[in-house]
């Protein structure tokens, strides 16, 4: 318009317009040119739309389409002048460099001058941005589409700058670079308002007049789309001003022709897609928005609608914007989905309102209305659906037409768009592949779609329904074969025969079509009907009406409206005319609500009534009603007595008080099932796996005990159910809940029925979570398929069910997501609509239920077998004696002339009565009048004769149940009513019961029947009622079961048939599918023999039976397969299994009906050698309906009470102690005459019992699964197959809540595991906008999943509800020890060895040693250390051990015998290693969310020490937040020390000591968390570390600091580790004392104390003493745990500590006695956690090549250089056993072989140069063991001569626990024993120094023969040695006493000789 196409300069000369309006006109397809003054000047109302810019259209989705001309011309680009030089040219941004996206710029203040708007552009080159502009409001259209004013003015908002009064020139500034002329009406779509929030977000489509009448925009939609936020925001729309209120109905007439359902203007509520069908509102779409206008800035803007008559052109649907919508838009579900449902709760806005007009003729285009005649139910006897078709191609851009109004009696059309959807979803197929990279492909084209429709429609048979995923398969299949070539190199995928299309090589064209559909119609006699019109579908749809009139359309099914008129593009649409076809696809299309509420309202306005009268009139005598009144008058008082009487005359075997006991009825106690608990296995290890990811969403060493809630649905029954199960499996006892007395209200507690009153417990639920930080909560969430609309849908429904959006609203509540302690567990049969692109729960936290066999393990025993779904479907194939999944032909035959005689009642309504009906003639008929045979089906006679005698087979009268499914309400009591009416009149009240299961309600039975289960029970409580349908075991009864969904009810093992007859036929998604066939789920005994002669029940026609050999009655093979042999009479249609003709002949006999007769049992019974083996085929009959859920009560901590079909062995198992609990059923009554133990199943006394046995009806039910019988639409459903092999159920929608997200999808496959299907789900399902899930996340984020959040999918009745409650017993007892840890436990050793001097430190109450006092207490030489156990004893000159003194040692293979632990609970003081995190030691751990992980430095420390004679390098790792505790060089960084304290501080804040931990092998499981230790003082802990393992430290202590060894000590011992500790520590504490001299403190103020301490203190005790006087010998004491602080603040508050060299504490044992306590100090060795004094040790030094006894030998060191060590005996620190690493971690190999053989210490030394195997270990790891284990071989005299020791010069080595060693140094002044007493048997030279002389041992006295042994480094020390010391003069050496450990020789092997003493 105006200036739109003018050029870049605002003085753009006339010539120009007249140029450019030329080329515009060339590039146009319209016919008329177009004269530039009436582009100038025309008002935009005179103009023919058609004039404007040809049918170019926009295109939301694909801009790119340039205009309505033929796909061949190629367009030519609309040529822009260039950009100025220097400008920025980015999408997005304008010329000047500012952003102009509305998501950059949506929260920025805005300035917009006075009577400017902020509109939102489009731009071609970013589809998904809007980009924001100021544009003036005089230019932009009102609210009509009119009175814009021709031009433009606007400004920029990024840059500010103001008035282009060109939109060319605008658009060139905002770059949007476009391909055609830029046009306002083009580029502007979208007013941009402000939220609540004050962000500015997309409004509502601009209502441009003229082209725009092509466009997407629908009036109503304009809001729509403004209101609807894009698809990922959770915000729900606001209402429309107009909008109808909740209770109105929204089909407000807006003129009459807009009455109609196909009207885009019918009401606001199109727009937020409220459907409005047949003149009635559908209840589900009730205004769905929440009263919030603020999304609407010009309320005007909705005046549109009050249009008055037909408009002039209609606007299309919806705008899929937002990207989740970009496969082509909206409603992506399937064909018999529900009607609208994309409309009605999701809130999707309409795409299917739709249709185009033929464009180039917009006058006619309005067209007449269609009329509707007003007697089309009459006539047709079934409402048509219009299914609407093609309008244009999306992708060439073709403009948008409309569906023809429709107008008159629009109650009897249904219009949908759901082949519109897919239509359109399948142009998103080449979309789908641009991620393979293949940019060239084709979506496949309209024409081509049409014609497959046509080709689908032509090939279905006359009772089948058009599927719409059976569409999208073939448009996908025919897609890929003509691509193959292009796609198969992105994806192999096997051709698959395509439908006969006419070859996909020359596409088909608009011409031909209509020709090439009629061809393909011509052969399929008239079922489906082609009209071809060339002017609008208006007429295509008058004739069709014309001829459904004129009933020229009788045996027409579907009739095919093509429009192929002069434009490009194609219109179309179909509609079902067949009669079945219409019925089912107009039904399909209402949701659940609607379909209750029409079955209500022809139940409540008596249209059924001529249903009832029709029915009284079949029967042969008049009303049906009047012969039973007269059968009843007849027959009064005869039948009942014969029942009773007929069941007590069998000869039944009487138990001793005399009433009958039928020994079938048996059950065994309470068990876990090995599958149950793999499964809770498995949901323990997803729970750790979450708590040990390093995303610290749970800290599960922070819970202290697991507290539980179990939500369910809102039946009575799975309430009670799941209370039995709850209270039986014993879980609350074993979690510590409730005590041992539990009352019922107690167990209340745990569960949880959503209903209305739920939120109040949910409320206490969340505020016990909140209340108890440290119990993990496990929210269960049972049957979590259903209900699982968003809580913000349900705000808006009017019929408000309070329970609907109450899982949304509780367990999707900020509070459950955020808590740390809550656990949510989803558990259902049917995960599907959790697994969506959105869904919370993440992939790795899917449990699924796992196959029969896992890891090789067999989880079900093999008695057992599980009958499912793809069981019962096995059973229909050929080759199978009797399907359990059948059909009833009669049944549906009746129905179909019955819906035709009615077509204006629901086919719910009709089937009801029908079978009804059925029941009631075959009761009739069972009961005496035989006349009604002809008036039921074979299969309804079948049921009720087998139902009414089976009572009668049964010596204590049980039963069979019946179940029958009528999920409507309100039909369900119409059935119940009338059965019971009619069992009233024939007298029939006690052969069975009727009872109604209404989810709402308990169950109620009468009380005869009560009677009869308490005796069965052997129940006592004169107030017990069922409760659950698993209490009604063995009562003949039928079970109406009514409620839209099952809610997870059990059903007792008696079930025998299942009559789902009246499923609805919305129940075509899987999830409903599968439900309903869920309730015969079953696991059945699959024992071949126990089959034998007990099966037959009379299912067979008696021909067949006469002809059956012994197999013909298995039904179930020993292999537990179906597979059951053929009878030999052929059936007749043996692949339909129409039961009709394989079921029994209807003149049976009654009494045969139900097992045979005792005549015809009894020759059969004792003689068949398969019944000597199984005395009561039906004593098994303990299969409990599944191991969890079928099970009863179980009896865990309870009563043992429990039906389970394990079977023990061939004879019932009596169980004489059951008592009666408060809630256990007695089910068991065993026969007095069997032993009970399998062996006695041959036993004579069982013979009779066998016909007993063989007689249960009940029994036998329990030992095959269920009969189900299907509507027949269903059963072809479930029994066909799809290309893939699945059954074709399996490619249905997962769910009503969730849509595909795309038609081009792959099928599932057969060879899917669980993991596959779901990820499947995940990838091609997204939810509807009701569903919770809908606003969770963006498609595919990662951070989206919910981390505490789990799902457990198993199969219907598996035994679910066990597993998870196992699940909570084992997570218990997992949190119970991980607060616990083991702990060594032992005794300390040699305690009676212990000198006992004059001296004892006698201050019993000091709380710190006197320096005087304690300087004269002597040393104790001998070892205490329990871990010492096998070391060698060294000897004082105060011991006189006898050789028994030692007491009994171990035997050498006992060595590694597990040494003795004990399991503590951990304190708050204790140490931790990784796995721990809480939220006080995130900071310490430098796991902080808030922080980086923490940043390191790493520095150099290097110091000399002569005795390695080099320089020692060492390397500090410190992090940033550590970097306090060091001085650092100024400037340069360098580390020069360690800061040290004063020892005159006293502060508490800190613990002085620097405390470092040796390390190895234990990144993962050392206790170095010692936050909780130090009681959260600051300390300093450094980790000393090899240097290969320095990077996994510091991976796992990233706040650590590490001292990192020297390469060279990689495989040295831990020797190594405290040299170089003790070392740099001594180093560093010269360095600080001159570093604070300066300061001016004294050197000896520094503080000299560090801490040296195992990896493995856990935890640290003190005793308190309670001494009563300072000599009392009686005192009291008790141990309690404190921190590492304390322990540390007392000793280093000690006085003199200075004078101390080595300070440590007791190991703690529980068996410690006051002995050990008494004395408070001691002067003895100290192990493991040592207080160390740098300074005094300064020459003492730890041996550098040790592995064993390092500190032991460094103890005796200490003390011989006559230095204090002080044990403070009160103080005990526990060791934790771990595992792994420490001196574990090195293992002794052979250096040459791989192979894995063991090397014992013998051959750990050899002689020098022999060929012996060399080793890869140290060599003093060699000698080390080899001495330990092999010292004898040495020192012979020595071994159990404890009076003559080893005198072991400078060092101690462990010569193993047989050999004493003494001690003695040679430094002088050193402090020794007095050895002049002692004669020596041996003397160990172990790398003796120089201090060692000749002199020296000259000193000792030793036996004759006692040996020597010197060791040294090389054979050259050796002799020099051997020379130096004159050893020679006293001691005899031969050559072959030379040895060497088996070392290499660049590994530096040690060599030893041995000597004898002369």
């Amino acid at each position: 318009m105006g200036n739109s196409y003018a050029g870049q300069l605002k003085t753009t000369r006339f010539e120009e317009v007249l140029h450019n309006s030329i080329e515009a006109s060339l590039r146009s397809n319209s016919l008329v040119p177009r004269p530039v003054f009436s582009q100038l000047y025309l008002e935009a109302e005179q103009q023919l739309s058609a004039l404007e810019g040809g049918s170019r259209v926009d295109n939301e989705e694909g801009e790119e389409g340039e205009g309505g001309l033929e796909q061949s011309c190629p367009p030519n680009p609309y040529q822009m002048h260039p950009p100025p030089e220097g400008c920025c040219t980015t999408d997005g941004f304008c010329q000047a460099g500012k952003d102009l996206r509305l998501v950059s710029i949506s929260s920025e203040p805005i300035d917009v001058p006075a009577g400017f708007l902020l509109v939102g552009a489009k731009s071609p080159s970013l589809p998904d941005h809007l980009l924001v502009c100021a544009v003036d409001k005089r230019f932009l259209p009102d609210d009509d589409g009119h009175n814009a004013l021709l031009g433009f003015s606007g400004n920029c908002v990024g840059c500010g700058k103001k008035g282009f009064c060109y939109f060319t020139e605008f658009s060139s500034h905002m770059n949007l670079k476009v391909t055609t002329q830029p046009k306002k009406q083009k580029h502007l779509k979208y007013y941009l308002i402000r939220n609540a929030q004050g962000t500015l977000t997309k409004g509502p489509l601009i209502c441009w007049k003229g082209s725009e009448f092509r466009s997407r925009q629908a009036s109503a939609s304009a809001c729509s789309s403004s209101l609807f936020p894009p698809l990922e925001s959770s915000g729900l729309p606001a209402p429309f001003p107009s909008e109808p209120g909740p209770g109105t109905t929204p089909s407000i007439p807006l003129g009459a022709p807009q009455a109609g359902p196909a009207s885009d203007h019918t009401s606001l509520t199109a727009a937020v897609g409220l459907a409005v069908f047949n003149g009635k509102d559908s209840p589900k779409h009730q205004p769905l928005v929440k009263h919030s206008l603020s999304a609407v800035p010009r309320p005007s803007a909705l005046g549109i609608l009050s249009n008055s008559g037909p408009p002039k052109k209609r606007h299309k649907g919806w705008s899929p914007e937002s990207p989740s919508a970009a496969d082509g838009g909206c409603p992506q579900g399937g064909g018999n989905r529900a009607k609208y449902e994309s409309t009605g709760v999701t809130c999707m806005p309409q795409v299917g309102l739709v249709g185009p007009a033929s464009v180039t003729f917009p006058v006619v285009a309005s067209g007449e209305p269609v009329s509707v005649p007003d007697n089309l139910l009459k006539i047709c006897k079934a409402k048509p659906v219009i299914f609407k078709g093609k309008y244009s191609s999306v992708t060439s851009g073709g403009s948008h037409g409309h569906f023809p109004y429709l107008c008159g009696n629009l109650n009897d059309v249904v219009v949908s768009p759901l082949l519109y959807t897919c239509y359109q979803n399948s142009q998103s197929i080449s979309r789908a592949y641009g991620q393979y990279g293949a940019s060239t492909v084709q979506p496949i084209s309209e024409e081509m779609q049409l014609l497959l429709t046509v080709y689908y429609l032509v090939q279905l048979a006359a009772d089948q329904v058009p599927l719409m995923e059976d569409l999208e398969q073939i448009f996908l299949r025919s897609w890929r074969e003509s691509h193959l070539t292009e796609i198969r190199q992105y994806q192999q995928v096997p051709p698959q025969p395509v439908p006969p299309a006419p070859g996909a090589v020359a596409p088909v064209t608009s011409a031909q079509l209509p020709w090439l559909a009629g061809l393909a119609a011509s052969s399929c006699n008239d079922s489906v009907h082609i009209i071809e019109c060339t002017y609008s579908l208006a007429e295509g749809l008058s004739e069709m009406f014309r001829l459904l009139i004129e009933g020229k359309l009788a045996k027409t099914n579907y009739v095919v409206i093509i429009c192929a008129c002069r434009s490009a593009a194609i219109d179309s649409c179909i509609a079902v005319t067949g009669k079945y076809q219409a019925r089912i696809l107009s039904e399909s299309l209402l949701t659940p609500a609607e379909y209750q509420k029409e079955v209500n309202y022809e139940l409540v306005t008596g249209k059924v009534d001529s249903l009832g009268a029709f029915f009284s009139t079949l029967c042969p005598e008049g009303d049906i009603d009047i012969l039973l009144d007269k059968f009843h008058q007849e027959n009064q008082g005869q039948i009942s007595s014969s029942l009773t009487a007929s069941s007590v005359t069998k000869s039944a075997s009487l138990d001793v008080g005399g009433t009958p006991v039928c020994t079938s009825y048996h059950l065994e106690p309470h068990r876990i099932w090995p599958f149950q608990l793999a499964v809770a296995q498995k949901l323990l290890s997803h729970v750790c796996s979450i708590a040990d990811s390093s995303t610290q969403n749970l800290d599960l060493g922070s819970f202290e005990k697991v507290d539980f809630l179990i939500c369910i649905p809102p039946s009575e029954v799975t309430y009670q159910q799941t209370l039995f199960h709850v209270w039986h499996s014993g879980v609350l006892l074993e979690l510590g809940l409730e005590k041992e007395h539990m009352t019922k209200q107690r167990v209340e507690q745990y569960v949880l029925k959503l209903d209305a009153e739920a939120q109040t417990k949910f409320k206490a639920f969340l505020q016990n979570s909140f209340q108890n930080p440290h119990t993990l909560f496990v929210l269960i969430h049972d049957h979590a398929h259903w209900d699982l609309v968003s809580s913000a849908v349900h705000d808006l429904y009017s019929q408000s069910d309070p329970s609907v959006g109450l899982v949304d609203r509780l367990l999707n509540c900020k509070e459950v997501k955020e808590a740390p302690n809550i656990v949510t567990l989803h558990v259902t049969s049917f995960p599907y609509a959790l697994q969506t692109q959105h869904t919370l729960i993440s992939p790795y936290n899917e449990i699924h239920w796992p196959a029969s066999y896992s890891n090789g393990v067999d989880l079900y025993p093999e008695n057992k077998k599980y009958f499912g779904l793809s069981e019962f479907i096995e059973s229909t194939l050929s080759g199978h004696s009797l399907p359990l999944l059948r059909y009833d032909s009669s049944f549906e035959a009746m129905v179909t002339a019955l819906g035709k005689r009615f077509p204006r009642l629901h086919s719910a309504v009709i089937r009801t009565f029908v079978l009804v009906q059925h029941y009631t003639a075959a009761m009739m008929a069972v009961s005496g009048l035989s006349q009604m045979k002809n008036y039921t089906s074979v299969e309804t006679l079948e049921i009720t004769q087998n139902l009414i005698n089976s009572p009668k087979q049964c010596p204590c009268g049980h039963g069979l149940m019946v179940l029958l499914r009528v999920p409507c309400s309100p039909l369900a009591a119409v059935a119940y009513e009338r059965l019971a009416h009619v069992r009233a009149q024939l007298a029939l009240e006690e052969h069975f019961e009727i009872i109604l299961g209404n989810p709402s309600s308990g169950i109620t039975i009468g009380k005869h029947f009560l009677k009869q289960l308490k005796m069965w029970q052997k129940i006592e409580d004169a107030e017990w009622r069922p409760r659950t349908y698993l209490e009604l075991e063995g009562l003949p009864c039928i079970l109406i079961f009514s409620g839209m969904d099952p809610h997870g009810e059990s059903l007792p093992r008696s079930l025998r048939y299942c009559d789902l007859r009246l499923i609805n036929s919305s129940c075509l998604v899987r999830t409903a599918l599968e439900q309903e066939l869920g309730l015969a789920a079953y696991f059945v005994s699959s024992e071949a023999p126990l089959e034998k002669g007990a099966r037959s029940e009379a299912l067979e026609s008696d021909a067949e039976k006469l002809s059956s050999t012994d197999n013909e009655d298995e039904e179930l093979v020993t292999e537990g397969s179906t597979s059951e042999k053929r009878s030999p009479v052929k059936r007749e249609r043996s692949r339909s299994h129409d039961s009709a003709s394989s079921s029994l002949s209807s003149k049976a006999s009654s009494s045969a009906r139900c097992g045979e007769s005792p005549a015809q049992a009894q020759p059969v019974g004792p003689s068949r050698g398969d019944r000597a083996r199984s005395p009561q085929p039906c004593g098994p009959a303990e299969e409990g309906r599944a191991p969890g859920e079928r099970q009863w009560l179980r009896a865990g901590r309870g009563p043992p009470a429990v039906i389970s079909r394990r079977r023990p062995g061939p004879a019932p198992q009596p169980d004489p102690g059951l008592k009666t609990g408060q809630w256990s059923i007695q089910v068991s009554a065993p026969s007095s005459s069997s032993s009970g133990s399998p062996s006695s199943s041959a036993m004579p006394a069982a013979g009779p019992l066998v016909l007993q046995a063989a007689q249960c009806s009940a029994s036998k039910a329990c030992r095959r699964p269920p009969v189900v019988f299907l509507p027949k639409l269903v059963y072809d459903m479930v029994t066909s197959t799809d290309g893939s092999g699945l059954p074709k159920a399996a490619s249905l929608l997962p769910s009503h809540s969730v849509m595909w997200a795309s038609s081009f999808r792959p099928l599932l496959s057969k060879t899917m595991t669980s993991t596959e299907q779901s990820l499947y789900y995940r990838q091609w399902t997204v939810p509807r906008p009701s569903h919770m899930d809908y606003g969770s996340r963006a498609e595919g984020r990662v951070d989206g999943f919910h981390p505490r959040r789990l799902l457990l999918s198993g199969p219907p009745q598996i035994g679910k509800t066990g597993a998870y409650l196992q699940f909570l017993s084992i997570l218990s007892r997992m949190l119970i020890r991980l607060t616990e840890v083991d702990v060594y436990d032992e005794e300390e050793i040699n305690i009676n060895l212990r000198e006992e001097s004059d001296w004892h430190y006698l201050q019993l109450s000091d709380p710190w040693p006197d320096l005087e006092l304690f300087k004269k207490l002597p040393f104790d030489y001998i070892i205490h250390d329990p871990k010492y156990e096998d070391a060698s004893l060294i000897c004082s000159h105060h011991q006189s051990i006898k050789n028994e003194d030692r007491g009994t040692h171990r035997k050498p293979e006992d060595l590694y015998v597990r040494r003795q632990t004990a399991r503590m609970r951990l304190s708050k003081y204790a140490a931790y290693n990784t796995y721990h995190h809480c939220e006080q030691c995130h900071q310490y751990m430098g796991f902080h969310p808030r922080y980086q992980l923490y940043e390191s430095t790493l520095h150099a420390f290097a110091f000399s020490y002569s005795m390695l004679g080099e320089e020692i390098q060492l390397h500090f790792i410190i992090p940033k937040s550590k970097e306090h505790h060091f001085v650092f060089s100024q400037p340069g960084g360098q580390l020069e020390s360690m800061r040290l304290p004063l020892v005159t501080d006293k502060s508490h804040e800190y613990i002085k000591s620097p405390t470092f931990t040796p390390t190895t092998g234990r990144h993962e499981h050392g206790l170095f968390n010692l936050y909780h230790a130090m009681d959260g003082a600051s300390h300093l802990h450094v980790l000393v570390v090899k240097e290969y393992e320095m990077a996994i430290y510091k991976k796992y202590w990233p706040n650590h600091i590490m001292l990192v060894l020297p390469s060279i000590f990689n495989s040295a011992g831990v020797g190594a580790a405290h040299f170089l500790i003790k070392e740099l520590s001594y180093h560093n504490l010269e360095l600080e004392r001159n570093r604070q001299e300066e300061l001016g403190i004294k050197p000896q103020d520094i503080w000299p104390f560090i801490v040296i301490s195992d990896d493995s203190c856990v935890m640290w005790n003190v005793v308190d003493v309670d001494g009563a006087g300072e000599r009392s010998r009686e005192f009291s004491w008790s141990e309690r745990n404190v921190s590492l602080k304390h322990i540390m603040q007392h000793i280093e508050a000690s006085p003199n500590i200075t004078h101390y060299a080595l300070i440590g504490m007791r190991k703690w044992s529980s068996k410690t006695g006051s002995r050990e306590v008494r004395e408070p100090f001691s002067r003895c060795h100290v192990h493991d956690f040592v207080i160390l004094n740098v300074d005094l040790t300064q020459n003492v030094q730890y041996n550098q090549n040790r592995f064993m006894c390092d500190d032991v030998d460094f103890n005796l060191r200490v003390h011989s250089a006559g230095l204090l060590l002080c044990r403070f005996n009160r103080f005990s620190v526990m060791k934790k056993q771990i595992a792994v690493g420490g001196h574990r971690s090195f293992h002794i190999t052979s250096k040459v072989s791989d192979s894995p053989m063991a090397i014992v210490p013998a051959q750990y030394i050899c002689a020098p140069d022999s060929k012996h195997t060399l080793l890869a270990a140290p060599a003093q790891l060699l000698l080390e063991k080899f001495l330990q284990h092999h010292s004898h071989r040495f020192f012979p005299l020595s071994l159990r001569n404890h009076g003559h020791p080893v005198l072991s010069v400078d060092g101690y080595l462990n010569l193993g626990s047989q050999i004493s060693v003494c001690y003695v140094s040679s430094r002088p002044h050193s402090l020794n024993i007095s050895c002049s007493d002692f004669l020596f048997s041996g003397l160990l030279l172990y790398l003796c120094d120089s201090f060692v002389g000749a002199g020296f041992l000259k000193k000792f006295h030793f036996l004759k023969g006692a040996t020597l042994c010197v060791i040294c480094q090389d054979r050259n020390s050796l002799r020099q040695t051997v020379v130096r010391l004159e050893l020679e003069d006293e001691w005899q050496f031969r050559l072959r006493d030379e040895f060497q450990t088996a070392n290499a020789k660049e590994d530096r092997p040690l060599f030893f000789l041995t000597g004898r003493h002369i």
